[in-house]
């Protein structure tokens, strides 16, 4: 295990400082493209119109499955090649691990939201947490916007970094893979609409459990953070925030590092949002924080989510070298 965290280690280094690089994905299909247009022709396939629920039920569970082995197995062979070119091959695994990893691109994603508040107003601010979030953003004000890509920010750590790196520490590049095929098809085929209420049951469900560590660690590191970045008070106030309020929202594991951010920098999370002209009423994530968010919100909660993933690459480096001796 000693040898994933130092491969883990070098593969947020790499994302941290290089992140993905467009001039690649331009020209080749990013491997979670590649599984989404599987989820996806298995989606049509294996989930029609014309099948019972029961039978839904039992295609989603049959196709999620066979995605996991695959994903897996794939991951195996990938491993036991690169075994085969030491040292160079531990090297080349770290940049495989890194594609799977979001670290630069997600803080680049939420600061074009701060930059776009400060210089296109509405309409820029606008296009630019569209392009993170799944509500309508027309409907949006500032502080909205802000709330949405600060949330983005806190969810996505966990679903974009520390779960991921999680899964490689603990499975190798068979775990990696296998939890990014499930996070990619519960983001896919995981809702509660007619279409994929059943189908995506199992993955939906799945995914809840592959998240359970991965959130929950997310909302400690951001707390740990928040100590650094604003000192005690706020460290002592996103934990407070995380315990008392994370299993309101409605997402068993998302609710964990929202609310610790939104302790961390003292402002109100979640609450009313619009998905597809459809409200969704849900309790704010610490009620009592400022409810006037706006870009500079959006500032220090990237600051509390640089120092919380450089905290967690400590965490690795400490542990690989205890495991040393």
């Amino acid at each position: 295990m000693e040898i994933n965290l130092l491969i883990l280690f070098l593969a947020l280094l790499a994302d941290r400082y290089v992140g993905d690089p467009d001039w690649l994905w331009q020209r080749v299909p990013h491997p979670v493209v590649l599984f989404g247009k599987t989820i996806a022709f298995i989606d049509k396939r294996f989930n029609r119109s014309g099948h019972t629920d029961e039978e839904k039920r039992r295609n989603g569970f049959l196709a999620m499955l066979a995605l996991l082995l695959a994903a897996a197995g794939i991951g195996v062979l990938i491993h036991w090649a690169l075994t085969m070119i030491p040292p160079f091959g531990g090297l080349i695994e770290a940049l495989i691990v890194a594609v799977f990893l979001a670290q630069k691109s997600l803080g680049e994603h939420v600061a074009r939201v701060a930059d776009a508040l400060r210089n296109d107003g509405l309409v820029g601010a606008r296009r630019a947490v569209s392009m993170i979030v799944g509500r309508d953003p027309q409907v949006l004000d500032e502080a909205a916007i802000s709330r949405a890509a600060i949330e983005s920010l806190a969810e996505n750590t966990s679903d974009g970094i520390i779960a991921p790196a999680f899964w490689f520490a603990l499975l190798g590049l068979p775990g990696l893979l296998a939890y990014k095929m499930l996070n990619t098809a519960d983001s896919m085929i995981g809702h509660l609409n007619d279409r994929h209420r059943d189908f995506g049951r199992f993955a939906a469900k799945l995914d809840d459990v592959a998240n359970w560590i991965p959130a929950r660690l997310t909302g400690l590191l951001i707390a740990a953070a928040a100590w650094i970045v604003h000192g005690g008070k706020a460290a002592a106030r996103s934990f407070d925030v995380m315990m008392r309020d994370a299993r309101l929202h409605r997402s068993p594991n998302a609710g964990w590092p929202e609310a610790a951010m939104a302790g961390a920098i003292d402002v109100a999370l979640a609450g009313p949002r619009i998905y597809g002209g459809v409200v969704a009423n849900e309790p704010m994530l610490n009620g009592s924080g400022h409810r006037d968010a706006g870009a500079a919100h959006i500032d220090a909660a990237l600051r509390v989510y640089s120092v919380a993933t450089a905290l967690f690459m400590g965490v690795l480096l400490v542990l690989f070298f205890l495991g040393l001796f």
